[in-house]
């Protein structure tokens, strides 16, 4: 029987225990959750959740942790559950820019700890997730892990020190592709176009696109070269895209997006 608990039921706290809820070991899983807001919690025992009166509790009586709060938080809630933090507690960090070495320093030296980095379309089962771990986890624990966060979407397994640079590719980048949709349905809205219709028709683009790159065996420069007829309307905004310097935009976010949770490390 696997015990997992969450410190923290936000958005994506409840959005994992809904998923592993909804997945084939959840019966042979027992769910608990604190949270400061108790309503919280208890807008989950439907999908099995049991609420536990402190962070102390629900580290007591479970296996595997998840951290599922915001960063800032950490130095505050992690003294509370250090007691109870046992050599087979599994800590899974789900924070920006939060290390191995400060949750163990604020736990016990030999944690064991998880880091994730999920994304927000998670919440809709359709989550990309990056994992980091080391020793002493071991890979049957670390294969729970993965389980948890697959049935919520995908998995990738990267180095523990590349956590922080993984945050642009699928933690934040959701809101930066959310503004780029925003330029083309402000577009469609500007030349009149039905606003339901531009939504849907963009969004399965997006959809679509996404799978071209994934699942057609082409790389980008020839995916970018099969709609860039000679002369057409593909090309001439393509040029206004190289114009603005899009590639070199886009870096300069993520390495901004990296530089900030260097500064959140601890």
């Amino acid at each position: 029987m696997n015990t997992i608990g969450f410190l923290g039921a936000g958005n994506m706290g409840a959005a994992i225990m809904k998923g592993i809820a909804g997945s084939d070991f959840a019966a042979d899983t027992e769910l608990y959750a604190y949270n400061p807001t108790a309503a919280k919690v208890d807008a989950l025992a439907p999908f099995g959740v049991k609420k536990c009166e402190s962070e102390a509790e629900v580290a007591s009586v479970c296996k595997y942790l998840f951290l599922a709060i915001k960063p800032q938080m950490f130095e505050a809630v992690l003294p509370k559950i250090a007691d109870a933090v046992t050599a087979d507690t599994v800590l899974i960090s789900i924070a920006a820019g939060i290390g191995m070495d400060y949750i163990r320093k604020m736990t016990r030296p030999d944690a064991k700890v998880v880091l994730a980095m999920p994304n927000t379309p998670l919440l809709l089962g359709a989550g990309a997730t990056a994992l980091a771990t080391e020793e002493p986890v071991t890979a049957e624990e670390f294969a729970v892990v993965q389980e948890i966060f697959g049935s919520c979407g995908m998995t990738a397994v990267i180095a523990p020190e590349q956590m922080k640079e993984i945050i642009a590719i699928n933690g934040s980048s959701p809101a930066f592709i959310y503004l780029y949709a925003k330029g083309f349905l402000d577009y469609a809205a500007k030349t009149g176009l039905p606003e339901e219709s531009a939504k849907a028709l963009f969004a399965q683009t997006l959809i679509g696109s996404a799978k071209m790159i994934t699942d057609s065996g082409y790389d980008l420069n020839e995916l970018i070269h099969q709609v860039s007829s000679p002369g057409g309307t593909t090309l001439a905004g393509l040029d206004r895209l190289y114009e603005g310097r899009l590639l070199q935009v886009v870096e300069d976010a993520c390495e901004n997006c990296t530089k900030r949770a260097y500064e959140l490390s601890k």
